[in-house]
């Protein structure tokens, strides 16, 4: 027997929900967006009238602002948006414990073998979302996960869409490969370079040839295509298994040196390594992504000899990367870190060089710094060197970014 499983989309999350707390503005062009000020200037979301002017999420404000010079421009409200990401959650859960969350506004669900069909389900959750909430969602209802992805994108706003084993041919084989889950830019053109332009053409593409210019990834987007997804939806209470930890931004001005590089990393890798000591993990593999100001964004990863949660250790890393990496042909505007392949366990092994004991200490002093931050607040502390860029180093990742939940996994 085939599943059911809906995949629920709140249209225009950030933008509804700020257009509904504030009457003013509902029925002008409105987008959500970062500040101009502190180089965040981008449009996250915007609402159904400031769509009709082209604008696109990932804009630019002042481009924006080209396109549709009454735009209204409000920044986010996170706290808000996940109160009312768990207000849908609570709507879900009268119909299923199988919710599994993909952003803060969107979630599948399942629900096979529910008396009501998935189309009744989908109806119910749509009225209710509208009336409840005040906002509106589209809703995929399918066989799998993916198609089910498809169908909530397909028809928007405030819509059903059913994609079944007869139809989905019809309505999914003639579309770009770009409108199919986990497809972006660059696989896209390299499918198109190849001649696979539809999914259609994906579907009917030797799942050999796919492997061999994809990796792995080719395989995955076959059976997608084909309709065989046959990942489960997780259970409401289930937690991802931590795979990495790590923080980026943007930076307030264009970094146009080394030092200038050095300084924002050290933020980052400071919250990471207070990221990762309250996880009770250490990581051995650091990643670095840099973001120049012609929009260009690579990412580079070393593995360290020997796991850890020091910061500066990853900052060491982190400024080899970036030396032997960078050229400085433009200026920088974003730098991330990360950390991952975890060693839950903590075991080391002493060596003459007694790096494991400076390690201690060191992990040591950085434990009695998380203290003190937690106990009279993140800038109670701070390193001298960091005082010199102030502009640089003023921020605190670590309590002012937002993690949203994502979550897939192909099972």
């Amino acid at each position: 027997m085939d599943r059911t499983i809906l995949h629920v989309d709140c249209n225009k999350f950030y933008a509804s929900v700020e257009c509904l707390y504030r009457p003013e503005i509902r029925n002008k062009p409105v987008a959500v967006g970062g500040s101009t000020e502190s180089r965040h200037g981008i449009i996250l979301t915007k609402n159904e009238i400031a769509s009709k002017y082209g604008l696109t999420v990932g804009e630019p404000l002042w481009k924006a602002r080209q396109k549709c010079p009454d735009l209204i421009i409000v920044p986010p409200n996170y706290p808000l948006y996940l109160r009312f990401s768990r207000l849908c959650r609570k709507v879900y859960e009268d119909y299923t414990d199988l919710i599994e969350p993909f952003g803060l506004d969107e979630s599948w669900l399942d629900v096979t073998g529910m008396q009501k069909s998935g189309v009744e389900i989908a109806e119910e959750i749509r009225q209710r979302i509208k009336t409840e909430l005040g906002i509106t969602v589209s809703v995929g209802v399918s066989f799998n996960k993916i198609f089910a992805k498809f169908g909530s994108d397909y028809k928007k706003p405030d819509a059903v869409t059913v994609i079944t084993r007869e139809n989905y041919k019809d309505i999914v084989w003639s579309l770009p490969c770009r409108e199919l889950l986990f497809v972006g830019r660059s696989t896209s053109a390299k499918l198109s370079y190849y001649g696979i332009n539809t999914i259609g053409d994906l579907a009917n593409a030797n799942p050999a040839f796919l492997k061999r210019i994809l990796g792995k990834n080719g395989e995955t987007l076959y059976a997608f295509a084909n309709g065989n997804d046959v990942s489960r939806v997780r259970h409401k209470d289930e937690i991802d298994d931590l795979k990495s930890v790590g923080n980026s931004t943007t930076t307030p001005r264009d970094l146009v040196d080394n030092e200038d590089v050095k300084t924002v990393f050290r933020v980052l890798c400071e919250s990471v390594a207070t990221r990762l000591r309250e996880q009770g993990v250490k990581g051995r593999t650091v990643t670095i992504s840099v973001r120049d100001t012609s929009l260009v964004t690579f990412t580079r990863q070393r593995a360290m000899p020997a796991c850890t949660n020091v910061s500066t250790e990853i900052l060491k890393v982190a400024m080899e990367l970036f030396a032997a990496n960078y050229d400085w042909k433009n200026h920088i505007r974003s730098l991330g870190v990360s950390v991952s392949d975890f060693d839950t366990e903590l075991c080391e092994q002493f060596d003459f060089a007694k790096t494991v004991e400076q390690r201690e200490k060191q992990e040591k002093i950085e434990q009695t710094l998380d203290s003190l931050k937690r106990r009279f607040g993140n800038y109670c502390v701070q390193r001298a060197c960091q005082l010199e860029r102030r502009d640089l180093s003023g921020f605190n990742p670590h309590d002012e970014h937002i993690i949203h939940p994502i979550a897939y996994k192909v099972s």
